[in-house]
């Protein structure tokens, strides 16, 4: 088995790729569940809404960052992380998501670092992000964008992979 990341195909030849051998398999979303469970596994209580009793599913921390990142697997894991580590409580981390203090800073900067070396695929990024509906690109920019976990496909048009996503590159593009 062989773990890579697809984020570099837009500065690859796809056809010229390592990469391309093999069947791909995606990590999916993670499910609300699965996050409560990896807040566990990290020694976070995430059950309450700051300041408020513990009330049955309220789930306040988890839900806020879910409404954020949805379930993206990598930056779910960086938030519960830098949580867990004592870098940050979880207000302090969704207050700074888009700052350049935020624990996504590096992630959401290389990624813009890649799109503004593409200028097409700026452009079509910054449609994505600033519609209020899904967008329709061209296949290639859809591919490259899906690639790199920056979209998600709705039928055969594309919307922000997550909010996080969605405010950054409408903001930063």
């Amino acid at each position: 088995m062989i773990a890579y990341s697809t984020e570099d195909y837009v500065q690859l030849k796809v056809n010229q790729s390592p990469f391309n051998v093999g069947l791909p398999f995606q990590l999916p979303e993670f499910t609300l569940l699965q996050m409560r469970e990896l807040a566990v596994r990290h020694g976070l209580n995430w059950e309450t809404e700051p300041g408020k009793e513990r009330t049955e599913g309220k789930d306040y921390s988890l839900r806020a960052l879910h409404s954020l990142v949805g379930g993206h697997p990598y930056l779910v894991r960086l938030a519960m992380y830098a949580v867990a580590q004592g870098d940050r409580s979880v207000e302090r981390l969704l207050d700074e998501a888009l700052t350049d203090a935020g624990v996504y800073h590096r992630h959401l900067l290389r990624h813009w670092n890649v799109l503004t070396q593409t200028p097409d695929l700026a452009a079509a990024m910054k449609q994505v992000a600033s519609a209020s509906e899904p967008v329709m690109l061209d296949q290639g920019q859809k591919f490259k964008l899906h690639s790199m976990g920056l979209i998600e496909f709705q039928g055969n048009e594309v919307v922000p992979r997550c909010q996080l996503y969605r405010d950054y590159f409408q903001r930063a593009l």
